[in-house]
Parts: C-alpha cells; sequence; structure tokens
C-alpha cells in the first residue's frame, strides 16, 4: 500500500528532530567513521518505529526489556549456547537499552554477539571430544526437543549436560534414519531413497555434525559490523510487531524473501523455527505447486546443485539457505525434505526440481464448471473460480491503459461466461490466497454486492477511513460460497469478511483465516541521510502503520474471519497464522458503518446446509481416515521430549509409520487427496465437499429441498 501523507509527513516530523542536531555531532559532508554510521542508523531506526508504529508505544523501559530479551531469543533460540548466569552478567542493561539505543549507542549488541561466538567455538570443542568417546543408546533417557518454554541452563555444567544429549539425538537421528532408508529400499526397492542414502552415506554422522559446526562459526563470525547491528535493530522492531524489521544493506537484496524465493527458485514461502527451515506455504504456479509433493510445515534438511553433493542445512540461517536454493532459470536443485505428515520420526524424501520464475499467469484467476446431478435426476452447474493473488498491473493502470490485467477483471469475464453456461452457483476459492492488492480487494468485492463499503482503515493516530465499493452495479447476484483456509491472508480476508458481513454468501473451511490485519510501510534510510547531505548505504525499516477493519467494526487481525462451516483439518493442529506471532497487535473492534444485507434468512440456511454436510462427512470414510491422521498429528505436537534409547526409538517409529502407511495406501487406492487445491475436480475432497454444500444452499433458497436425499449425495 502506497504510504498515506500523513504518515510521510509524521515520519518527516519524526525524522527532523533527529537531523537537527545531527550536524551538531558530525558535521555537514564529513566523512564519518564505521561507529559514527552505525550510531546515526541506529538512533534513526529507534526514532522511526517509536514514532510511527502503529502500536504507538514509547521506547521506554517496559520496551527496553523487551528488546533484552528478544536479542538472546534471536541468537539461541534453542537455548542451547547461552546461561542464566550469562542473562544475569547483563542483566545491567534490561532496563537502560532505551536510553542507549536513543544515544546510538550499540555496545550491548555487540557484547552479547562476541559471548555467542565464544560458545559457538566452545559446544564445538566439545562437540569434538564428546563425538570421539562415542554414546550409548541403550540408556533410558530422553531429550527435550521443544525447548521454547523450557528456561535456560543455569551454568556451563549444566549447558554442557544439553550439548551431550543433542548431540547424541543428532547421531541417532543419523543412524535411524540410514536404518529406514536401507529398509524402505528393502521393501520398496525405491531408486529415489537409494540415491538419498548413497548421498547421506558419502560422511559419516560424526562428520556431518562437525561440519555443520564449523560452517555455522564460520558464517557467524565473518558478519560484518552492520549486519550485527542489523540483528539487534531487527530485534527493537519486532517488539513492536512481527512484521516490523530493520534490513541492513545487504539484506536490502533479499528484503523479501518471500517474494525473491516466487520470483526465481522454487516458488515456496520459508521462515527458521528452531534450527529448521520450514516451509510456510507454496507459491501458485511455481515449481513447488506444479510437483505437488512440498506442503506447508515440511521442514528441509539439505539442499543440493544438480550433481552436486548436499549440503546439511540444519541450523543454517535463512538468508544462507535461501542463497542455496535459488538459481538460475532452467537449473536443477534437490531438497532432503521431513514431511509434516510422517511426525518426527519422518523418513527424508529427496526431491528434484527445475528452478523457475513464478510468471504472473500463473497466479491467474481461472474458472470451472462442475456439474451436479440432483437427487430427482436433473443436474446443476456450479462455476468455481480459483484466486491464488490479488493482482493488478499498476503500471499500466497508472497509464491509463484500457484493458490493464488485474484480478477483478479477470473473474468478471469469468462469471461472464459462467453466466452464458447459466450456473446455479459459485464458488470462490481463496485457499492459500496471500493477498495482494488491497485495490483489488475492495473492486473485487463490488462484483457481489450493489455499492458501499468494503473495509475500514485506521492509522496509528487512530483517524478512521473507509473505503468503498467504485461502482453501484453488482456483477452476479447469485448463491455463492467462499472458501478459505488458515493461509487465507490479508487483502483476501478482507473481501472473505465483507463477503459475510454483507451475509451475502456462505464461509467454508478451516476455522479461521491467517489473521494478517495489518498495513506495512517500508522506509528506505539512505534517502533521509540527504537532508543532511550525508549518504551511505544505511538499510531499511519496515513496520506496521495501520489495521484493517471488517465493515461490521471487527478487525481482520489476530482472528482472521471465522467460517460459517468448517471443515476438518490437520492445519487445526499446525501454528498456523498471526496469532503465534511473537508481540502481534491484538484484535479489537470499532464502529460498525451501515452496509446492506443481501439475505436475512442466512444464518438459518447455514445451519441447515451445515448439518446436511455433517451428515455426508460422517458416513464418510476417507474422512474417518483423515481424522485419524489428524490425532496422530496431534499427537506429534503435543509431543515435547523424544527418547535417547535406539530400541524405543525404533519402535515408535515402526508404529507411527504403520499407521500412516496404512493410511496413506487408503487414500491412494480411493484417489483421493486432502486439501490438495492443485489436484483434478475428482481428488479435492474439500471443494467437492464445498459444492455440495452450494448445491444443498440452493435448493434451501428455493424451498425444495429434500433433506434425507440431500444428505445422501456422496462427495
Amino acid at each position: 500500500m502506497k504510504k498515506t501523507v500523513f504518515l510521510r509527513l509524521f515520519i518527516i516530523s519524526a525524522v527532523s528532530v533527529f537531523f537537527t542536531i545531527a550536524p551538531q555531532l558530525y558535521g555537514i559532508n564529513e566523512k564519518l567513521t564505521e561507529e559514527q554510521r552505525l550510531s546515526i542508523i541506529t538512533r534513526l531506526t529507534a526514532r522511526l518505529i517509536a514514532s510511527n508504529h502503529y502500536r504507538q508505544h514509547p521506547l521506554d523501559n517496559k520496551i527496553s526489556s523487551q528488546i533484552f530479551d528478544e536479542y538472546f531469543k534471536l541468537l539461541d533460540p534453542s537455548k542451547i549456547y547461552f546461561t542464566q548466569d550469562d542473562i544475569k552478567s547483563f542483566e545491567k542493561y534490561r532496563y537502560y537499552l532505551d536510553d542507549l539505543t536513543q544515544m546510538g549507542n550499540t555496545d550491548f549488541a555487540f557484547d552479547v554477539y562476541k559471548l555467542y561466538l565464544e560458545r559457538l567455538v566452545l559446544y564445538r570443542k566439545y562437540a569434538e571430544e564428546a563425538l570421539k568417546k562415542g554414546f550409548d543408546f541403550n540408556q533410558d533417557e530422553t531429550f527435550v526437543i521443544d525447548r521454547k518454554n523450557i528456561p535456560r541452563p543455569v551454568n556451563l555444567v549444566e549447558l554442557q549436560e544439553v550439548w551431550r544429549k543433542k548431540l547424541k539425538n543428532d547421531l541417532l537421528y543419523f543412524k535411524l534414519m540410514k536404518k529406514s532408508i536401507a529398509e524402505s529400499n528393502v521393501k520398496n526397492n525405491d531408486a529415489a531413497q537409494k540415491s538419498i542414502k548413497e548421498v547421506w552415506d558419502k560422511r559419516s554422522p560424526e562428520e556431518k555434525i562437525l561440519k555443520r559446526l564449523r560452517d555455522i562459526y564460520n558464517e557467524m563470525s565473518q558478519k560484518e559490523k552492520i549486519d550485527i547491528l542489523g540483528f539487534y535493530l531487527t530485534c527493537l522492531a519486532q517488539t513492536y510487531g512481527p512484521h516490523s524489521s530493520y534490513f541492513s544493506p545487504k539484506e536490502e537484496e533479499d528484503f523479501d524473501i518471500n517474494m525473491k524465493l516466487s520470483l526465481v527458485g522454487i516458488g515456496a514461502v520459508l521462515s527458521s523455527d528452531d534450527g529448521y527451515t520450514k516451509v510456510i506455504s507454496v507459491m501458485p504456479g511455481g515449481p513447488a505447486a506444479k510437483d505437488g509433493r512440498i506442503k506447508a510445515d515440511d521442514r528441509i534438511i539439505a539442499v543440493a546443485q544438480e550433481n552436486g553433493e548436499p549440503v546439511d542445512i540444519i541450523d543454517m540461517s535463512i538468508s544462507k539457505v535461501v542463497n542455496l536454493i535459488r538459481g538460475e532459470k532452467g537449473s536443477k536443485v534437490s531438497l532432503t525434505m521431513l514431511p509434516t505428515s510422517k511426525g518426527a520420526n519422518a523418513v527424508p524424501v529427496n526431491i528434484t526440481l527445475v528452478r523457475d520464475k513464478v510468471e504472473l499467469k500463473n497466479s491467474e484467476a481461472n474458472g470451472k464448471i462442475k456439474s451436479i446431478k440432483q437427487p430427482d435426476g436433473s443436474e446443476i452447474k456450479i462455476g468455481i473460480i480459483d484466486l491464488p493473488r490479488f493482482y493488478m498491473d499498476f503500471q499500466a493502470a497508472f497509464k491509463g491503459v484500457p484493458d490493464y490485467k488485474s484480478s477483478t477483471r479477470d473473474v468478471s469475464k469469468i462469471i461472464d461466461d459462467f453466466k452464458k453456461e447459466k450456473v446455479a452457483g459459485v464458488i470462490m476459492d481463496l485457499r492459500s490466497n496471500g493477498g495482494g492488492s488491497l485495490t483489488e480487494a475492495i473492486n473485487l468485492t463490488g462484483l457481489f454486492i450493489t455499492k458501499g463499503p468494503v473495509v475500514q482503515v485506521r492509522q496509528s493516530d487512530r483517524t478512521v477511513s473507509v473505503k468503498y465499493d467504485p461502482d453501484t452495479t453488482i456483477h452476479y447476484d447469485g448463491p455463492m460460497i467462499v472458501l478459505a483456509n488458515k493461509l487465507t491472508s490479508s487483502a483476501a480476508e478482507i473481501f472473505t469478511g465483507a463477503i459475510k458481513d454483507y451475509k451475502r454468501g456462505i464461509i467454508v473451511g478451516d476455522s479461521r483465516t491467517y489473521g494478517k490485519g495489518t498495513v506495512l510501510d517500508v522506509v528506505k534510510l539512505e534517502p533521509l541521510l540527504h537532508s543532511v547531505n550525508q549518504e551511505f548505504p544505511a538499510g531499511t525499516v519496515k513496520f506496521e502503520s495501520a489495521v484493517f477493519y471488517r465493515v461490521n467494526g471487527s478487525s481482520t487481525q489476530q482472528l482472521g474471519v471465522i467460517p460459517d462451516i468448517v471443515f476438518p483439518s490437520i492445519t487445526e493442529h499446525m501454528d498456523v497464522g498471526e496469532l503465534f506471532n511473537d508481540n502481534h497487535l491484538p484484535w479489537d473492534a470499532i464502529n460498525e458503518v451501515p452496509h446492506d444485507t443481501y439475505e436475512k434468512n442466512l444464518p438459518q440456511n447455514i445451519e441447515t446446509v451445515k448439518k446436511l454436510s455433517a451428515a455426508r462427512v460422517k458416513s464418510n470414510q476417507q474422512y474417518k481416515v483423515l481424522k485419524e491422521n489428524i490425532d496422530l498429528f496431534d499427537k506429534y505436537k503435543k509431543r515435547t521430549t523424544i527418547s535417547l534409547n535406539e530400541g524405543k526409538r525404533w519402535t515408535e517409529y515402526v508404529k507411527e509409520k504403520k499407521v500412516l502407511d496404512d493410511n496413506e495406501k487408503y487414500l491412494e487406492q480411493n484417489n483421493d487427496t486432502f486439501g490438495k487445491k492443485d489436484a483434478d475436480d475428482n481428488v479435492d475432497f474439500l471443494l467437492n465437499e464445498s459444492v455440495n454444500i452450494l448445491t444443498d444452499y440452493i435448493g434451501v433458497q428455493k424451498n425444495a429441498i429434500n433433506v434425507e436425499l440431500h444428505a445422501s449425495r456422496k462427495n
């Protein structure tokens, strides 16, 4: 979204306060030392965030204490490098960082980082000695794998015990991996698994672990001061909101990792999670989406270039992982994955993708029609529109090109085709739609309503503006469903919320959408230096500047949009959504704005079709299998410790694998996948059930539904 005039003036005002004293400190055009440049960047970033972030909280002792904790967490999320004694040694800074930061003093950031590097060296030395001695895998002991909520080790003695168990777990993991791959090869004669085994057998487990530790140290010890400062300033920014960040000049090239990956690479959104590189989502039209095997929450543990040896990426920074995955168009990259559906004891799979660009056309809206046979033998047609993102060719629109590309225009044309085919209802499939243009969300909503407000936007000064449907016509006024999931985000949530508030259609899918209801603003620092005749690479600051609200006054932030009918889903047990981001802005509500409602009886009709859907789901064997998989997945997520006894660990793996294999075999025999958006009509169960719900809804509206007959309709 473009910055508002208010925000630009506010930023200029905040910056001017800083620069009125900058010349007195350094002098116009004076050649600055590295320390002076870092000081300016620190002061400027702090003022920008504190003055302009939506949270509107001063940089005070409360924020100082949060920055203190966030910095240790960023450097050591698994709590394997810093002890409680270490934290105590830095406690003098806890309530003083606000003052030091505003003065441009960053001693804390560099002193803590120095200790971090020392611990990397100490851990590597410990690992070399421990791996020489070996481990007893017959002992009954466990290792805490979910370390987010446990206290840090008190001192170095306790820390070394954590190191011992971590090394033992890493070694056991490699041993069991080798055993499971070998067994899989014998049973299935799997060429891909054989390839993985050959590659992973090139180094011993001990060599892999030591190489990983050397690589981590080499990467972290070679960071420049501006990069280390970037860690600290990002912690400062993220105490205000999870989408706020500082990007050093080097990181500006990778400013939006998600977008870069979607343009040249595999087309996946990645994040770092407790040392693993985790898949957040797969971009429509990209190599990963076309391949179909990579799913949200899967973990990547190794990356190999074409004909090259895999690089172990566990504990590697996300930026370095991105650089390994990114490459020339047409080149191949192999990813060793741990599928989340296989649980903690997953056997790795090898997936080779051809790098490519995700062209806009691959994310365009597309429509299809499905004919549904009615209980009386007649047929009705349901139109399905798949919209992966809200897109618009802003440049062409600005130039006045009459037929510029936009999601609204494309959907409008699809609806015209549907009308010619006399469809009885329309499904808008917004699963995994990550948003895009706010203008398009508003315009697209306008296709389904006559006129009225679509979304409210509240700025950091709490002034509210209302965005309206720009035309007074309705393009489609028939029955409709919006199909969403937990990856339906941002602009897609605005559209979904508006359809719900207007009682214009039924919302079905996961228990909520993502909950991304904030407007992000991006400020490059370098142009701001020009006002005092200074010029040097200074980086970029990103922060939440405003919040979206539905026309009913409810924010889409944190809680997202709640569907009318909820499908069983594995994502219910995944930590997906704004709710799981630290320091996220809370949900709240403002005044409702007057708007029309299109079907006063919609709540009652929803209850009717919900019962019909529930009856179908309850009697469907495929959903029973899904429920079993969900229960098993939930068990994985709740597990906080893992056995270090080889026999017990293998027995547990075999037991879990049998359940998963049996379920997978059943699904293959029945040609079904759950929630697979890129699947064809016959295998997308959630879409098929949505079609059934819409068919029921059409019958309810006509007061001609036979409940028993409709309940017996099969997916």
